[in-house]
């Protein structure tokens, strides 16, 4: 599929879950209002509207998100039942429940693991997901590696909660194949944004510069990360510049929301129903290839992050728990 820029879109992320069993400010509001579960799409809706995506539409790969994909229930069945198709299936995670889930993603091959994890210090951790299980989730990061899964580790930056950190998570790669991903700070509903909290990529990159000779890698033509290594480290570094330098002109990703809401960008401020279409028997290839057609072509059509007010701009949408990132 091709919107009016001749972008491909080639990327399916599905929500399975707007819930968490994490508590991030950046992410998660301070009381939030989560769907009923007759608003969610089931376990066979899912798979039938997946194979829509794959077998006409041109999905080659999809990411299952949420809130907390592995908290839903039917997680196992959903995963096993998406394996069968002929993409590349891969998930993001806070990691805390990962441990439960290695034996079915070895058994279906999935190999590639995004996990969630803002911090290196566990009373920091605590601090900014309200929960107590960073040693949970850190011993999962170090089974997974042990076991051979390809990671990728997300970390949201953001100045005064962990910008202390950069050179730690750096450090991490020394010895370690673990990949890691600064990511700016992004406005999403009730997360208290402002522009001088965000760190931004050239300051994240000066800063790791002013202590490590870096390395600029290949990056694919649909990459939203600029990727980095440190000579002789195991792992690599990349920052998301979502905020300071977005990478719009390349963006291949469409969002399927956990009640079946289609967003054609994850700034966008219209959402297209396809869960009550597939309800009714109507053409949802329709829906999907116009949802696409209307995609603005940078950041929503909500303009730059620095003008006045954009704050205010950017919160007018779901938060990100309910987005599915």
């Amino acid at each position: 599929m091709k919107d009016q820029f001749d972008r491909v879109h080639d990327y399916l992320r599905i929500s399975l879950t707007d819930k968490c069993n994490l508590a991030c400010s950046y992410c998660m509001p301070k009381s939030p209002c989560f769907l009923p579960k007759n608003e969610l799409l089931t376990e066979g809706e899912i798979l039938s509207i997946a194979e829509i995506f794959v077998k006409e539409l041109g999905i080659r790969k999809i990411r299952l998100t949420g809130g907390e994909p592995l908290l839903r229930k039917n997680a196992e069945k959903i995963i096993e039942s998406l394996s069968h198709l002929p993409v590349e299936l891969a998930i993001t995670t806070n990691g805390v429940m990962l441990d439960r889930f290695f034996p079915l993603f070895e058994k279906i091959g999935l190999r590639s693991l995004n996990i969630s994890l803002d911090s290196l210090i566990s009373e920091t951790f605590k601090a900014i997901t309200k929960r107590g299980y960073f040693y949970k989730v850190f011993k999962n990061i170090n089974q997974a590696l042990a076991k051979g899964f390809h990671i990728k580790i997300n970390t949201v930056v953001k100045r005064g909660m962990n910008d202390d950190e950069i050179l730690d998570f750096v450090n991490w790669t020394r010895n370690s194949p673990v990949h890691v991903r600064f990511i700016e700070f992004m406005p999403f509903e009730n997360n208290q944004w402002m522009w001088d909290q965000v760190v931004s990529y050239k300051e994240i990159l000066d800063k790791i510069k002013s202590s490590y000779a870096v390395e600029k890698l290949d990056d694919r033509p649909d990459s939203t990360a600029k990727s980095y290594q440190i000579k002789g480290f195991q792992g690599t570094f990349a920052v998301i510049s979502s905020v300071s330098v977005p990478f719009c002109n390349n963006c291949n990703r469409i969002r399927l929301t956990a009640d079946g809401k289609i967003r054609n960008c994850l700034f966008s401020q219209n959402e297209t129903d396809l869960l009550a279409a597939f309800r009714t028997g109507k053409d949802v290839q329709a829906l999907i290839r116009n949802c696409i057609a209307q995609k603005h072509a940078e950041r929503g059509g909500l303009g730059t992050l620095d003008a006045q007010g954009a704050e205010k701009v950017y919160a007018l949408k779901r938060p990100m728990t309910a987005i599915g990132g």
